[in-house]
């Protein structure tokens, strides 16, 4: 199956049908996917995935052992042969930015531009320190730089060359939380402005909602569903995808009349049959307690976490509590009585 979720205006990069194996274990599973130059791309899934392994593919480091990888038309992996990473024109950025300890950032920088004469390096060099502002780490060597300062060197490392695309495995994992978010703005606005194709690994669902054009969620080799950010979310296409990206209250039931009758009311089950099992998943920012038209529950546990205030509500007809978050503060403490309410429209039957 092709997923073509293309945000530019051509496919730049394509893969049809790429399988690869190690021993028994079938890292990727006939994987086909369309990337639209410009675009960003984040694949995502459990550790094992295959993510990394596809990444790989793309770069040129591993050969797939079916299947093909085609640059702007051009087969660049498969049956009529094979060409090497540095014949890609494709930037790589490392987990743990694989800056060389003996070069100091200049040098490291031009480690990637020995292929053009070493005047054109220098300028390349000095335009790319000059905009991510590295002028003043020039003469410093990695040991010397703190961890956000090594992952801009590693990203004007990857970029210097010019790249017409850009991969990234797990470029901001490193990082403590309070800088994370800060230098992953700055490096895809710097990758957008340049019109860079991204394809980018990670295993942060919120990292890859809030950042990627596309959303490629991977489960044993293979692609379990290929969509932005918001269509994932909203329209997950099954409870792994949806589990991946939120975590649920999930309640068994029946369908019946073309409903799910849950003691939390009936809920709209198109497609399924007379009698047939399902599950009703139910995201935790759905419910809200203190509502005068919900069902009885009692509190069993509150605990407030900054912005966010998390509880466990307790329903008779059910035989597990129910959890909820809420931006609203809800002065209810353990053992208190109130009545919880629905909102209907985010609820997912599968």
């Amino acid at each position: 199956m092709m997923h073509d979720r293309q945000t530019g205006n051509d496919c730049h990069l394509r893969l049809e049908g790429i399988s690869r194996r190690f021993g028994n274990v079938k890292a990727l599973d006939d994987v086909s996917l369309g990337v639209g130059r410009g675009a960003l791309v984040c694949l995502v899934g459990h550790s094992g995935c295959g993510k990394s392994s596809l990444l790989r593919i793309v770069a040129g480091i591993d050969r797939p052992d079916e299947g093909r990888v085609l640059l702007d038309g051009r087969e660049v992996s498969g049956s009529g042969g094979h060409v090497e990473p540095e014949d890609r024109n494709i930037g790589f950025m490392f987990q743990d930015y694989a800056l060389f300890p003996h070069l100091n950032v200049t040098d490291n920088i031009l480690f990637g531009l020995r292929r053009i004469g070493r005047r054109a390096a220098r300028e390349r060099c000095a335009a790319i320190v000059a905009r991510l502002g590295l002028d003043h780490l020039a003469r410093r060597f990695p040991h010397m730089l703190s961890g956000g300062e090594q992952q801009r060197v590693a990203l004007a490392r990857a970029l210097a060359p010019q790249p017409d695309i850009v991969l990234m495995d797990e470029p901001f994992s490193n990082l403590d939380r309070e800088l994370r978010n800060g230098i992953r703005t700055e490096t895809i606005d710097i990758l957008r402005e340049l019109g860079t194709t991204v394809i980018m690994v990670t295993h942060d669902p919120e990292e890859a909602l809030s950042t990627g054009d596309v959303i490629v969620l991977m489960r044993n080799g293979k692609i379990v569903q290929s969509a932005s950010g918001a269509e994932i979310y909203e329209h997950p296409a099954s409870p792994y995808a949806a589990e991946f990206f939120c975590s649920f209250n999930k309640i068994r039931t029946v369908c019946r009349n073309g409903c799910a009758e849950t003691p939390l009311g009936r809920f709209a089950a198109p497609g399924f049959a007379e009698g047939e099992h399902a599950t009703v998943y139910i995201r935790p920012q759905c419910l809200r307690v203190n509502d005068a038209e919900g069902v009885d529950c009692t509190v069993v546990d509150c605990a407030l976490f900054g912005e966010i205030e998390q509880m466990h509500v307790a329903v008779a007809a059910l035989s597990e509590p129910l959890r909820i978050r809420s931006t609203r503060r809800s002065r209810l403490s353990k053992g208190d009585s109130t009545r919880l309410a629905i909102s209907p429209e985010q609820i997912l039957i599968f």
